[in-house]
Formats: C-alpha cells, sequence, structure tokens
C-alpha cells in the first residue's frame, strides 16, 4: 500500500464512482481499494443528521470482516468488533463518558516525538492517510522523525481474530535509542439488545444509553495468557439485573402483546428452550497478544493511561506503562506497550492479535495465539490474495464494473457471522436492522443475500438454508425474524405471506445449479433446538411444507390470489394504505399481486428442481416426485393466470386490500409486482410491451438512480405512519426490487434497458451523481430516497426507522448488484442444464465464477459448468440472428462437434461434466460477419 499516492485529486482525475470523500483505487495486492480523504473535524460536508447513537454526526464506517466477526472501522481510527454468538454484540464499543475507544489505534513515542493512529481534532490531514480496503483498515501517519503503518484486518476465514500489524519508521538522519508503542483495545461490551430497543421505543428513550447500561452491569477481570507475558485476557460476569429496567420490562410484556407493532415489538413468548435468550449474560472472553516479542508492560487501568490528556495526547504517554492487570472498572482496556531502538532509516514492524474466545478454557486462545506467531507476517498477504481470487468476476468495457464486482463481493462476504443457537454462518442486513434495531429480519432477507453465492460460494449458501429451515415450524411457516440468541422476533408482521417463497426460490436454485440433490436428504433438526424431545425432518420434507404452507395457511383470496396476511415483501403495505378500521379485514381477506406473480416462478422451479431430482431418484419413489412436479406446476399456471387478470392495461395491480378499502396500484404502478408477472409469464408479449414502458416513462425515466418504487406522489396513505414521496415504500429505490427488473427486461429482450438499469443501481452511479453524500460510495442500505423526495439519494428516515443513524453494511445493495450479473447474461438453470443468453448490449464481456463462467468478444463465446455433481447437461445458448449467421464453428469439451439447434432455434450444447472437469464450450464467429 505504500505505492498509494498521499496527494490530493482533482474530481476529474479520480475513478469513475470516487466522490468529495475520497477516491477509488488499487492495492498492493491488486484489490480495489477506497483512499478517504475528508478532514471530517473541520469539514461541514462530513456532517449527517443522525439520532444520538453509535454514530457520531462526521462518523463514516468501513466494514471489515471474515467468516467468523465483523469489524465496523471508522474515519476516526478506532475499530469496533461485532460477534454474533450468543447474541449480536459490540465487543469493544466506543464509550467517550466511559472512556472507551474501541480499539486499533495505538501511540508511538521516542519522548521527543508523539504519533497516533486516532484522528483527533488536532491532527494534521495532510499526514495522516486512510484506506479501507478488502478485509483491511490501514492509518499511516508522518511525524518529522518517525512514521507509523497501521493495518487492522482479518485473516480469510473463521478464526475469531483481528490482527493489528504496525510498521514504525525511523525518518531521522540520527538512530534513536528509546522508542515505546503502545497498543489499545478497549473492554466495554454494547449488545444489541432487541428487548431493550422494545423498551427504549416504548418509553421514547434512548436505546443506546439502555445498552450502555446493560453493559455496565458485567464485572470485568482480566489475566495473563501465559507467564511469558504474551497479553491479557478479559472476562466478563454479569452482576445482577436492574430493578428498575425489569419492572419496565414486566409491564412492557402485556402492553405489546395487546398493541403489537412491526418493529418495535409484539407479544413476546417464554423461551422455546434453555438456550433461548434476548439478552447474552455470558459473553465470550476477549483477549490481546503481542505476537512477535513479549509485551514490556501490560495494564487494564486506561484511564490512568489517558489522564487529563485524554484520547488524542494520553498523559501516560509521558511514563513507561506499568503493568496492573487488576479491574479498572468501566474504562478497563487492554493495553500492551513494547519497547525498541531504530537505527537510521530502520524499520521495525509490529503484530498484535485480537480476538475472543467462547470456551471456558483458555486453550483456545493460546492456539490462534501460537498460530498467528507463525503466520502474522504473512497474513495480511495471504488474506488479500483469497479475496482477489475469491467470488464473481464480471469485467466489461466499463472498467469500474469489474471493480465494483469484487467489492460488492467482499462486502457481502465479510458480512458473515457465526450464529451459536442454529449452529449455522448467517448473512444479516446489517445496517440499522442489527446496529439500531438489533435484529436478523426479515427472514427472507438473508435467502436473498445468498443467491450470488450458490455460484461462488455454494457451502455458504447451504448454511444460509439450513439456518432458515431451522425455523421451520409444523405447519410450514416462519418466524419473521430471530433476535438475541435464538429468539423469535416479537413482531405483528410474524405470519409474513412471501417468506416460504424466498426459501423455495433459494433452495430450488442451489439444487439446480449445484447438483446437489443429496441436500435434499440431509435430516434437519428444526425448532427448538434444544427442547427435550427434538423434531427432525429431512430438507425435501421442510420444503415441502413450507409450499404446503403456501396453499393451506395462507391460502388464496376471492380473486385467486395469494392472501397477504399482515405482509408480503412490503412491511408496510397494511400499516401505512389501510385505515386502522379496516385492518382486521384487510388481514382476513387481502390478496398479494406479488405473492402470486413470484409463486408463478418459484413453483415452476421448484417443480425443476424435483424434476431433476427425480431424474437419478429410485422408480419406488418416482411416481410420488412426479405428483409433486405436476402439482407445482399446475399451481404454477394457477397464479400466473390470477395476476395475469389484475392486469390494469398498462401495468399489474399490486394488492387487493378488502371490500372496505379496494385496490391499491390502480391509479400508481407499484413496481413490486411487474418484474415477477414478466418473470413468470404471467404478462404476455403485448402486455410486456406496455408494462416495459409504462415502468420506463413513470419508474426509470423521472429516476436520476435505478427505478422507483412507485411512480408520482402514491396513493393515499392512512394513519400516522405516512412517508414522504419518494422515500422508502413511498417511491423509494430499492435495490432487491431493481434486481428483479434487470432480470425481467433481459429475458423480455430489452437488453441495453436491462444494462443501463443494473449501472443505475450500482454504487459507482450514485457516487456521481451524489458526490456530497458519503455513504452509497463504497456501501449503502436497502433503499435510497428517489428524486421525488425532497433529500433525493440519501437515507429515509421515521422517528423508529432512521436509516441514517447506519447508512452503510447492508447486504442488499452489494447482494442485488451480483445476483443482477448473471440474469444479465439470461442464467436459468432446468433439470436438464441451464439456458443463457449473451448480451446484445456488451459487445465484449467476461463472467467467471466458481460454477458458471460465460464471455464473449468478437471472435468467440465461451463458457464452462462446474456442477458439484458430475453428469451430462444440456446448455440451450440463445444467440442473436447476427450470431447464428456469422456462427462457424462449435467445440465441446475441446472437441469439434456438429451444430445441433432446438425446436425455437437455439444453439444446443450437450456434453458431460465431471467432479475435476467442466463442460465447456467455444463457438467461433467470422468477424466480417458478425455485428455486435
Amino acid at each position: 500500500m505504500g505505492s498509494l499516492d498521499n496527494t490530493s485529486r482533482t474530481d476529474a482525475t479520480k475513478s469513475y464512482g470516487s466522490n468529495y470523500f475520497g477516491e477509488w483505487t488499487y492495492d498492493d495486492f491488486g484489490n480495489p481499494a477506497f483512499r478517504y480523504t475528508c478532514d471530517q473535524r473541520r469539514d461541514q460536508k462530513a456532517e449527517t443528521p443522525v439520532n444520538k447513537g453509535l454514530l457520531d454526526p462526521t462518523e463514516h464506517i468501513h466494514q471489515v470482516g471474515n467468516d467468523r466477526l465483523v469489524v465496523i472501522a471508522s474515519n476516526h481510527g478506532y475499530v469496533q468488533v461485532r460477534q454474533d454468538e450468543g447474541g449480536p454484540k459490540f465487543l469493544n464499543c466506543v464509550s467517550p463518558e466511559r472512556a472507551q475507544f474501541g480499539g486499533g489505534i495505538g501511540y508511538l513515542t521516542d519522548g521527543t516525538e508523539t504519533l497516533s493512529t486516532f484522528y483527533g481534532q488536532n491532527t494534521e490531514p495532510r499526514n495522516f492517510e486512510r484506506v479501507f480496503g478488502m478485509g483491511y483498515y490501514q492509518k499511516k501517519v508522518t511525524g518529522q522523525r518517525l512514521s507509523v503503518d497501521q493495518v487492522i484486518h482479518t485473516p480469510f476465514g473463521d478464526d475469531p481474530v483481528v490482527l493489528s500489524q504496525v510498521t514504525i519508521r525511523n525518518l531521522s538522519r540520527e538512530a534513536i535509542p528509546s522508542v515505546r508503542w503502545v497498543e489499545y483495545w478497549g473492554c466495554h461490551q454494547y449488545q444489541f439488545s432487541f428487548r431493550l430497543y422494545m423498551l427504549a421505543q416504548a418509553h421514547k428513550t434512548s436505546v443506546t444509553d439502555l445498552r450502555h447500561q446493560f453493559g455496565d452491569r458485567f464485572k470485568n477481570s482480566f489475566s495473563q495468557i501465559d507467564d511469558q507475558d504474551t497479553g491479557l485476557i478479559n472476562k466478563k460476569s454479569y452482576v445482577s439485573d436492574s430493578a428498575e429496567e425489569s419492572a419496565a420490562w414486566e409491564a412492557l410484556k402485556p402492553v405489546l402483546a395487546a398493541n403489537p407493532t412491526m418493529f418495535a415489538g409484539g407479544a413476546v413468548s417464554d423461551p422455546a428452550d434453555h438456550r433461548v435468550a434476548f439478552d447474552d449474560l455470558c459473553p465470550p472472553k476477549t483477549f490481546l497478544a503481542s505476537l512477535d516479542a513479549p509485551a514490556d508492560a501490560a495494564s487494564a487501568h486506561a484511564e490512568a493511561f489517558f489522564g487529563s490528556g485524554g484520547l488524542e495526547n494520553p498523559s501516560g504517554l509521558q511514563d513507561e506503562l506499568v503493568t496492573d492487570v487488576s479491574d479498572a472498572g468501566p474504562s478497563s482496556a487492554m493495553l500492551l506497550q513494547r519497547n525498541f531502538s531504530l537505527g537510521v532509516g530502520e524499520s521495525r514492524t509490529l503484530y498484535f492479535l485480537y480476538g475472543y474466545n467462547t470456551s471456558e478454557t483458555d486453550e483456545p486462545v493460546r492456539a490462534l495465539v501460537e498460530k498467528y506467531r507463525e503466520e502474522a507476517s504473512n497474513t495480511w498477504q495471504k488474506s488479500s490474495a483469497h479475496w482477489h481470487s475469491a467470488g464473481m468476476k464480471f469485467i466489461t468495457e466499463d472498467p469500474w464494473v469489474s471493480r465494483e464486482t469484487a467489492w460488492n463481493y467482499y462486502y457481502l462476504r465479510s458480512a458473515l457471522t457465526f450464529d451459536s443457537y442454529f449452529q449455522e454462518h448467517i448473512l444479516t442486513q446489517g445496517a440499522q436492522y442489527v446496529y439500531v434495531m438489533g435484529n436478523n429480519s426479515s427472514s427472507r432477507d438473508p435467502l436473498q443475500h445468498a443467491l450470488p453465492l450458490v455460484y461462488s460460494d455454494p457451502q455458504i449458501c447451504k448454511e444460509v438454508l439450513r439456518y432458515t429451515l431451522k425455523m421451520v415450524r409444523p405447519d410450514g411457516s416462519i418466524p419473521y425474524g430471530m433476535v438475541g440468541h435464538g429468539m423469535p422476533m416479537p413482531t405483528i408482521m410474524d405470519d409474513a405471506s412471501d417468506i416460504p417463497l424466498f426459501l423455495l426460490w433459494l433452495a430450488s436454485e442451489y439444487v439446480l445449479a449445484t447438483r446437489d440433490a443429496a441436500f435434499l436428504d440431509e435430516i434437519i433438526s428444526t425448532y427448538p433446538l434444544h427442547a427435550g424431545s427434538q423434531e427432525k425432518a429431512s430438507v425435501l420434507h421442510l420444503l415441502q411444507a413450507v409450499y404446503e404452507c403456501m396453499h393451506s395457511k395462507i391460502g388464496t383470496g376471492t380473486h385467486g390470489l395469494f392472501r397477504q396476511l399482515q405482509d408480503d415483501w412490503n412491511d408496510a403495505v397494511v400499516t401505512i394504505w389501510v385505515p386502522e378500521a379496516n385492518r382486521s379485514e384487510c388481514v382476513r381477506d387481502g390478496e398479494s399481486v406479488p405473492n402470486s406473480a413470484m409463486a408463478a416462478y418459484t413453483f415452476d422451479n421448484y417443480a425443476q428442481m424435483l424434476q431433476y431430482v427425480g431424474r437419478s431418484s429410485e422408480a419406488a419413489s418416482l411416481a410420488a416426485l412426479q405428483q409433486l412436479v405436476d402439482t407445482a406446476a399446475l399451481q404454477a399456471d394457477i397464479h400466473r393466470e390470477a395476476t395475469r387478470r389484475t392486469w390494469t392495461g398498462k401495468w399489474f395491480k399490486r394488492a387487493w386490500l378488502g371490500l372496505k378499502t379496494g385496490w391499491i396500484g390502480e391509479r400508481n404502478i407499484w413496481l413490486e409486482p411487474q418484474p415477477w408477472a414478466m418473470i413468470s409469464g404471467a404478462a404476455d408479449d403485448e402486455m410486456t410491451t406496455t408494462l416495459i414502458d409504462s415502468i420506463d416513462t413513470l419508474l426509470r425515466q423521472p429516476s436520476t438512480l435505478g427505478a422507483m418504487q412507485q411512480n408520482g406522489c402514491g396513493e393515499a396513505m392512512a394513519n400516522d405512519r405516512k412517508r414522504s414521496p419518494g422515500m422508502s415504500v413511498n417511491g423509494g429505490l430499492w435495490p432487491a426490487l431493481n434486481v428483479l427488473l434487470v432480470w425481467a427486461l433481459t429475458q423480455k429482450g430489452f437488453d441495453s434497458m436491462a444494462w443501463d438499469e443494473w449501472k443505475r443501481n450500482s454504487l459507482a452511479r450514485h457516487a456521481e451523481v451524489y458526490p456530497d453524500v458519503w455513504y452509497g460510495t463504497w456501501s449503502s442500505l436497502d433503499s435510497i430516497n428517489s428524486s421525488f423526495n425532497e433529500r433525493p439519494g440519501r437515507a429515509s428516515f421515521s422517528e423508529t426507522f432512521n436509516q441514517e443513524d447506519f447508512p452503510v453494511t447492508n447486504s442488499h445493495c452489494h447482494a442485488s448488484q451480483l445476483t443482477g450479473i448473471p440474469k444479465l447474461l439470461g442464467v436459468q438453470f432446468t433439470a436438464t442444464g441451464l439456458t443463457l443468453r449473451p448480451p446484445p448490449a456488451l459487445a465484449a464481456y467476461a463472467f467467471e465464477s466458481a460454477l458458471l463462467g460465460s464471455s464473449r468478444d468478437s471472435k468467440e463465446c465461451r463458457g464452462w459448468y462446474a456442477p458439484a455433481v458430475g453428469g451430462e447437461w444440456e446448455v440451450v445458448i440463445q444467440l442473436t440472428e447476427a450470431m447464428k449467421l456469422s456462427m462457424v464453428w462449435v467445440e465441446i469439451n475441446g472437441k469439434e462437434e456438429a451444430t445441433r439447434w432446438t425446436k425455437a432455434g437455439y444453439l444446443l450444447i450437450i456434453g458431460r461434466s465431471s467432479a475435476s472437469a467442466p463442460l465447456s464450450w467455444k463457438i467461433g464467429f467470422e468477424q466480417s460477419r458478425i455485428k455486435c
């Protein structure tokens, strides 16, 4: 990273997708990195309107993570580490009033000059460089005599650790005989308790204060890792409940049961087994180790170290740190001091390991320390190499596309954590859902996040599926979300009517793509997981229960559409658009067009998956499987026709809300059902042409970014929870919707519009259109205000849902763009193989993943398919007429073959793959005849 230029550049010379706050570049490992250049302490453009919470108004953050933990890195220099075993929490939360400052900051002094990797009020911006990288946060501070290059990074993989790599260089013309470095990591725990969020919402108080106070009720104790001065271990012991808080909680529960809400709480059930809990009373131990040499001193007394000089100029730097590991109260921290000398021009690299341990013994700590003593010096390089080679690759003539694809994969994969109740890795939404409200909701969201991982990381995809399958209730329904440790989220939205469809979608996509039919035979334990009698079922049995739930529990209404119940994909339709007096009728009788439109595709896909499984099944089970296939296909047809009947002449209606409220989506076009209507075939050719014109005219053209969820000022809203025009579900921009539009446009042959829509939803586009908004550049949210809003390009906000309080790390904005890439290429898996359509809008491109590859230039189309299970596959390639006319040869698995065509006039590739070799193909063109 030393090669990065520290000179400010003008906007004209920055890479596309950079903005006021910095610029995109590539690091020494060939990976994208964002060089953050804003002096947020003095620049008014850095300020964001936030409620009192985890982020201050000028705080901009970056996600650093591996498969086990997530690190939130601040432009102020410190980092906070989140882990989810026992319940989501920061292990080292910032709380200045407690003299707690996160971690990953350090202080260097030689008695003459002092440098810090905290970016404070007195920091000279020209001497402080910050880089947000893939798996790391780098801070470079340059003084007159010394320089510090600190890299906070997470090793690629599943280890619960963070490394701090500190390179110190002597810039003077003389030897420096005595140099001291003090490494600081705080110990204040902050649990993202949904119980406390419900209390705070009910009493109109600060959830941040309640959670900090809960953290204060743990007593710290410290011990040495070993007798070699390696470092410290911090253990927390819960002292006692707060009588006042406990009384308030018990009083609130009947109120919530009688008056359930969407995100502020609902009826609270008793824990289903002894491990279910809202809060973690036995949090993991944390540790800090010096790896390359013993620590010269270790202390838990941060308040004494900072003294009157505070965070920017600690008084304790005037003297040697004194070893003292006694409890230091609320300001307890882990500080390690290292002493050394530097010759002229000499540099020295120190390595520190911070992590956590859920075991009762300290042996796992010592094992991790020994492992990284050996590996620390090359961990950053090795991890960066892993990130460089992993995930999807997508190259086009726009150079920023490959950069953003790699970055989106990094942000999605680095959001992984581990749920110790379900014993699976999970992909939460992040952003305000986790860091403000404290929930993993909705259950549909991780299933959407995992869709692109079918191509790159099928094992993670399978864990997300197991995580959701373990929640399936006996009636096939799925909780709206989870909080704490195995606790279903208390909410009025518990029986969301669309969540089963998302599980069927991902499971079918996974099996059809990877050919891992054995997954369907896996035996899954179902909720509650630690009760006396444990229920178990096969994956296929649970999927069928979920499928049956759509018919038996959710059912259809008078228009033949699936019922909406309390909510479908749009959580707010009933709450915002139905008057209070009509709500019970709506929940009973309301119907959802998006549910039926999605079901028409999902049931077809489920039938394709069952048909594939049937090809290799025993004869005894074949008839039963075929009956399931026929039933699912029939139901797909029924819901296709029900959707078709809601056509208005310009678009499809949104929902039937009961006799008293009637239809919505007649006067306004709602995007939610439109892509699914096209994808599922509910829209015929004439409807499709009209519909796409309506979408383009009303939702795309007025927008500065992607398509809007509604047009105009929205239809009449009821109750007191109204949304401003262009915000959230009243016409905001939703990546999870717009990726469906990309898919639908591609499928219907509107390739140029699809490609334009994909680019409009990119981070790069947001940064170019709204360069003074810091978020939306390297990460963003699940929705952004549209051009109809008075604050376009920014986050939505409401009393209970202010997204600007944590406006990045939402997995949707990254997963949706990745999901859109194979959709742009027309990829659709079938019972016998797959179809794809090289997009005419891209004259040249290259797509690669572990599962599938596809590329095109003026000479050839190339591709390969490498499912987990070998077999013979049919690949149907939809070539343009120009491609067909110029095609001169076809090669399959390295051998030229005779050209075969389907009845529809598509090129047919038939060949075998094996466990060690993919099915590959090439199509040669005569260049003088092809028109790209």
